[in-house]
C-alpha cells in the first residue's frame, strides 16, 4: 500500500498528462514529419512548456485532495536532491545509470503521483547540476516520470523477498523501456533518409515501428539499455530492503496525510499542573516583595 493516496481528481491530471506525452514521442508514425536534425530542437522547449503546467497542476490537485502536504514535499525535494547527487557517479559509462533504483523504490512507497513528481524533478535537477540540459531534457523527463508512476501502481501486498524480485523485474523492463523511449525522441531526425533504418516520412505505421526496432536492438537495447538494466535490478537487489525501510520509517514518522487540527483550551476546565506551578511561583515571588514593604514599619 502506498503513503500517499491518488485522489480521483490526481488520476485525472496523471492519466492526461501521460496521454499528452506519448503523443510528443510518437506524432512522427501518424504525421509525417521531416527528418531534419533541428526539428526536435525548435520542438524541446515547446514539450518543457506545456509539461511544467502539467506538473503544477499534478502539485496542486494532490494538495487540494490531502494527497500531499508540505512534509511530502519536503520528502520531494530531498529525494530529487539525492538522485541528482547520485546521477553523476555512473551516467555516461557504458549505460550504468544510478538513479534510477530509487526512483522505483520511492514510486513503491509513496504511490504513483509522487513517483511521476519525483521522476521529473529528479531529471531536472540532475540536469541542472551536470550542464546536462538540452533539447533532450524535456524528454528524459518524461520517460523518468513514467518509471515513478508505474512503481507506484505495482501490487501493494507483496513484501520481503517477492516484494524485492518484482521491483528488480521491474527496474530492467523500466530500463529498457526508458531507453526505447530515448531513441523513439530522435529517431526519426537524426538517422538521415538513405538507410534501412531510417525514417520514412508518411511510411505505414507498422513499416516505421519495424525500422524504429531494428535501430534501437542494433544501438542500444544490447549495449547502453542493458547496462542501465543490469545496474538498476542489482542496486534494488543490495539496497533495495534497506532503503524501503527507511522510506516507509520515515514516512511513519511524518505521518502523510494525517490531519493537523488545533482544538482550543476550555475556559472552565481546571488548571492542570503546569498552572498550579505558575500560580505558586508568581505568589512566591510577591510574598518577600510584601515582606520587604512592611519591615521598615516593623523595625520602626
Amino acid at each position: 500500500m502506498s503513503v500517499l493516496r491518488v485522489a480521483p481528481r490526481t488520476a485525472a491530471v496523471l492519466v492526461l498528462a501521460s496521454a499528452a506525452a506519448l503523443a510528443t514521442f510518437t506524432w512522427p508514425f501518424f504525421v509525417p514529419a521531416h527528418p531534419d536534425t533541428t526539428a526536435r530542437t525548435g520542438e524541446a522547449p515547446l514539450v518543457l512548456v506545456v509539461m511544467l503546467p502539467v506538473l503544477v497542476a499534478l502539485v496542486l490537485a494532490e494538495l487540494s485532495s490531502g494527497g500531499i502536504d508540505s512534509k511530502a514535499l519536503a520528502m520531494l525535494g530531498v529525494l530529487a536532491a539525492v538522485n541528482a547527487a547520485l546521477r553523476p557517479l555512473g551516467a555516461g559509462t557504458a549505460g550504468i545509470e544510478t538513479v534510477f533504483f530509487l526512483l522505483v523504490l520511492a514510486g513503491r512507497v509513496f504511490g504513483p503521483g509522487f513517483g511521476f513528481l519525483l521522476g521529473s524533478t529528479s531529471l531536472f535537477a540532475s540536469a541542472l547540476l551536470t550542464a546536462g540540459v538540452g533539447p533532450w531534457l524535456p524528454f528524459q523527463m518524461l520517460a523518468a516520470s513514467w518509471i515513478g508512476l508505474g512503481a507506484g501502481l505495482l501490487p501493494a501486498r507483496l513484501r520481503g523477498r517477492a516484494e524485492i524480485a518484482v521491483l528488480a523485474g521491474y527496474g530492467v523492463l523500466a530500463a529498457y523501456g526508458y531507453g526505447l523511449l530515448m531513441n523513439l525522441w530522435f529517431w526519426p531526425f537524426s538517422t538521415g533518409a538513405e538507410t534501412q533504418l531510417s525514417y520514412v516520412a508518411g511510411a505505414p505505421v507498422l513499416e516505421n515501428l519495424h525500422r524504429f526496432a531494428v535501430f534501437t536492438a542494433v544501438t542500444s537495447t544490447f549495449g547502453w539499455d542493458t547496462g542501465r538494466a543490469v545496474t538498476t535490478a542489482v542496486a534494488i537487489v543490495l539496497a533495495g530492503p534497506a532503503v524501503l525501510v527507511a522510506l516507509r520509517r520515515a514516512a511513519r514518522r511524518a505521518a502523510f496525510g494525517a490531519p493537523v487540527a488545533f482544538a482550543a483550551p476550555d475556559a472552565g476546565a481546571p488548571a492542570g499542573p503546569a498552572d498550579g506551578r505558575a500560580s505558586a511561583e508568581v505568589g512566591g515571588a510577591a510574598a518577600p516583595a510584601e515582606r520587604g514593604q512592611g519591615r521598615p514599619g516593623g523595625d520602626q
